[in-house]
């Protein structure tokens, strides 16, 4: 697959900048996978398209507030986005700008009264903009979450405000370690929930932590090319059992999110078995793929040239996702993080 295949005209206005007053009020565009019909629902009717057997997996990481701003030692301005816990005080970390900055520097984010620094520990990681930053003194991960801002992807153009540290979180957040929300999962609310467990749909959580792989724009220009970021994810053994059990009596298995595609994909066995596991997933799905544990899939509609876009392609059909694409275009969907979604199945 070239990378232009996956490039489609998304004009700027399309792309959702803040999420809807209540989060079922967003729009849901139905996809037939075996037709590629299209037709128009709103996502708190999501419990209508359901059925009582299915099975629901959520992505319960959490957001943490991985962007600090602070200054380098010449007085210039750093941006930082932590990507993983290393140690209690060593961080992963890419900066901004990050060729410029040297081995070790001392970076200041502290502001408003409270003290942050950092020293950076290495030079440019080759290929991958990778930093491992050392932050100073005691209290670290409380200084962080105080100071630290909600990492909006870079396509929705504004500064975070407060109200993003409850609005790019699920509902059924709970492991803190992702530096981006698992979105399709931001449109659900506690009654719809309530609903779904009511028609007897269950539920069921997996973690992975989203790092800023799942974001990261394909450069290369043959897709096959192309090389993710590793991401932690663990599938608890109830879980496992769940999604196990499902597949033997040939119930559905509705995935929200392509993090749980990953997730999922990478812990199959040869018997087609999900295995409960700890791991680490590097995993990066395009066409032609054959998906062992997804029945359906709640997405939202994903950027140009974007790896999600690729896994979409492969779940749906190349032909059919681009022209369920248009139809989303042509009828006002919003686009993105904070935008619309889509229910394929």
């Amino acid at each position: 697959m070239k990378l232009s295949d996956l490039d489609y005209p998304l004009p700027k206005e399309k792309i959702a900048l803040f999420p809807t007053e209540k989060r079922t009020d967003a729009k849901l565009l139905c996809v037939d996978r075996a037709t590629g019909t299209c037709s128009h629902r709103t996502f708190r009717d999501l419990p209508e398209l359901l059925k009582p057997a299915d099975l629901l997996i959520l992505n319960d990481t959490r957001v943490f507030p991985a962007r600090l701003f602070g200054k380098r030692p010449t007085g210039g301005k750093v941006e930082a986005l932590l990507l993983k816990e290393l140690d209690g005080n060593t961080w992963e970390a890419l900066l901004k700008p990050g060729g410029r900055i040297q081995e070790g520097a001392t970076l200041s984010f502290g502001q408003d009264g409270s003290a942050l620094e950092a020293t950076v520990l290495d030079s440019l990681v080759p290929g991958s903009g990778k930093r491992r930053l050392r932050f100073l003194g005691g209290n670290c991960k409380e200084k962080l979450r105080k100071l630290g801002h909600i990492p909006l992807p870079p396509y929705i153009d504004r500064p975070d405000l407060p109200a993003d540290r409850e609005q790019y979180q699920t509902v059924f957040a709970e492991k803190e370690g992702a530096v981006a929300s698992p979105t399709a999962g931001l449109h659900f609310d506690k009654p719809l929930l309530e609903k779904i467990a009511a028609k007897g749909v269950e539920t069921a959580p997996l973690t992975l932590h989203v790092s800023y792989g799942t974001f990261q724009p394909i450069t290369a220009e043959k897709v096959e090319d192309h090389r993710m970021f590793e991401e932690e994810f663990e599938i608890p053994a109830e879980t496992a059992r769940k999604i196990n059990r499902a597949k033997q009596a040939g119930r559905r298995v509705i995935v929200c999110g392509t993090t749980c595609v990953r997730a999922l994909e990478s812990s199959v066995n040869g018997a087609g078995e999900v295995l409960a596991q700890k791991g680490k997933t590097s995993i990066f799905i395009y066409p032609p793929y054959d998906f062992r544990v997804m029945d359906g899939l709640i997405t939202n509609f994903h950027m140009p040239k974007s790896t999600l876009l690729a896994m979409v392609a492969a779940f749906l059909g190349y032909e059919k996702t681009m022209a369920a694409y248009r139809v989303a275009l042509e009828s006002g969907y919003r686009f993105a993080s904070y935008g619309d979604a889509m229910f394929i199945v």
